[in-house]
């Protein structure tokens, strides 16, 4: 990859978009993860106004700390650049203890993980709205579509997507060429959706090289039965990833009405 060439070609999509759809630039969520730290990068680099919103929901510090210290780096760097901070812990709290009282189990740790993602990107666009910006989305190409590790109009909920065309190891090219702190370039990649730290590898059970791998795999024809050992499990755990995360890459399913029943 002419990470160069990439990284030119991004900024002027992004730039071309939004001087098509007629607004003056992006709002993006920042979460101390290098995803978001390299889209909010890519989007200052086009000179248009960049607005970086950190929205903490009990979040774990050396999320916070990363986030402050990408924003102040880039408002440091881009005069176009700014940022703030919507504290959604007690919007949160408020939400969940209007739910109906349930037993704590993995179903319900995950429905208020996704609760939280749909909380921030209903900020994002409000933050959008109000400011003429589109919401560019973070999401990298192994997340988007091969895993499908993202949350249904939550994180997935974008106007546009400049790195869903990358890999996970392109990603971090990208980022090392335009400068993301080491901070985050070094950090292990989380969701950010629990209080705790809680790696994407701990949820998913494979890490981004393992996945890139299975991807490139499964582009070659090649199934779990091809391989043995740690390689036929990677590629299982992909596989049952990609299966059951079908409805958040594909369109919503529309039932059609036969014309004879009209």
């Amino acid at each position: 990859m002419n990470i160069e060439k990439v990284t030119h070609h991004i900024v002027h999509w992004l730039k071309d978009y939004a001087s098509n759809a007629g607004v003056k630039g992006y709002v993006v969520g920042v979460s101390g993860g290098i995803d978001s730290a390299i889209t909010s990068t890519l989007c200052a680099m086009t000179g248009l106004e960049v607005l970086c919103v950190e929205m903490p929901i009990h979040q774990h510090q050396d999320h916070v700390t990363r986030a402050q210290e990408h924003i102040t780096q880039l408002k440091h760097r881009f005069s176009n650049v700014s940022d703030v901070r919507s504290d959604l812990t007690p919007v949160f709290d408020t939400f969940i203890n209007s739910m109906p009282d349930v037993e704590d189990n993995a179903q319900v740790d995950l429905t208020r993980g996704n609760t939280r993602a749909r909380l921030r990107m209903t900020t994002l666009y409000y933050h959008g709205g109000v400011n003429g910006l589109l919401v560019a989305g973070t999401g990298n190409k192994v997340e988007d579509f091969g895993v499908g590790f993202y949350t249904k109009y939550g994180d997935g909920g974008v106007d546009v997507s400049p790195i869903a065309d990358l890999m996970k190891s392109e990603v971090y090219a990208v980022g090392e060429f335009v400068n993301v702190p080491d901070s985050i370039m070094k950090a292990a990649p989380s969701d950010g959706l629990y209080g705790a730290e809680r790696t994407d590898e701990d949820q998913i059970g494979a890490s981004y090289d393992e996945l890139e791998w299975a991807m490139h795999q499964i582009d070659a024809g090649k199934t779990a039965e091809d391989f043995k050992d740690r390689e036929k499990e990677v590629l299982t755990i992909y596989q049952d990833f990609n299966r059951r995360n079908q409805h958040k890459m594909n369109p919503i399913p529309v039932c059609i009405i036969p014309d004879e029943l009209r």
